[in-house]
């Protein structure tokens, strides 16, 4: 068999001359090699977790509070430190949390914050503090 992989040197066949990148720009074998190394490229990041997430610029398991165009706050509340059993947590729940770090809330408003897996990590709360009433 004259055709053996790497067998033929210089005619650029074989598996060599992959490695190598010998093949000319347009030709079938120059396409397979940049086809394969654009699947690799684009498919990987999908079959293969590589620990990649960014890091969150707040300490972990605590409360972050931010403020919305209105002027009124925005908590959130990580779901360890309101954790309940139906998995949704009670307002009252929520605004204890709140009360440690900002004093007593009232809460108008919650969401969960989902990871990519659908996970729920904290909760989204839009409070307002008691005794301030509403800016009308």
């Amino acid at each position: 068999m004259s055709g053996e992989w790497g067998r033929e040197r210089g005619t650029g066949r074989g598996p060599m001359s992959y490695l190598w990148w010998t093949h000319e720009r347009g030709s079938v074998h120059y396409d397979v090699m940049v086809t394969l190394i654009l699947a690799f490229i684009f498919l990987t990041p999908r079959l293969w977790n590589y620990g990649d997430t960014p890091k969150p610029d707040y300490p972990a398991g605590q409360i972050r509070a931010e403020a919305n165009p209105a002027g009124a706050l925005i908590y959130e509340v990580p779901s360890s430190m309101v954790a309940s059993p139906g998995g949704v947590p009670a307002d009252a729940d929520l605004a204890a949390a709140i009360a440690q770090v900002a004093g007593p809330v009232t809460v108008q408003q919650k969401a969960p914050v989902k990871e990519i897996g659908g996970r729920v990590v904290a909760w989204k709360v839009w409070a307002e503090k008691q005794g301030t009433g509403s800016r009308e």
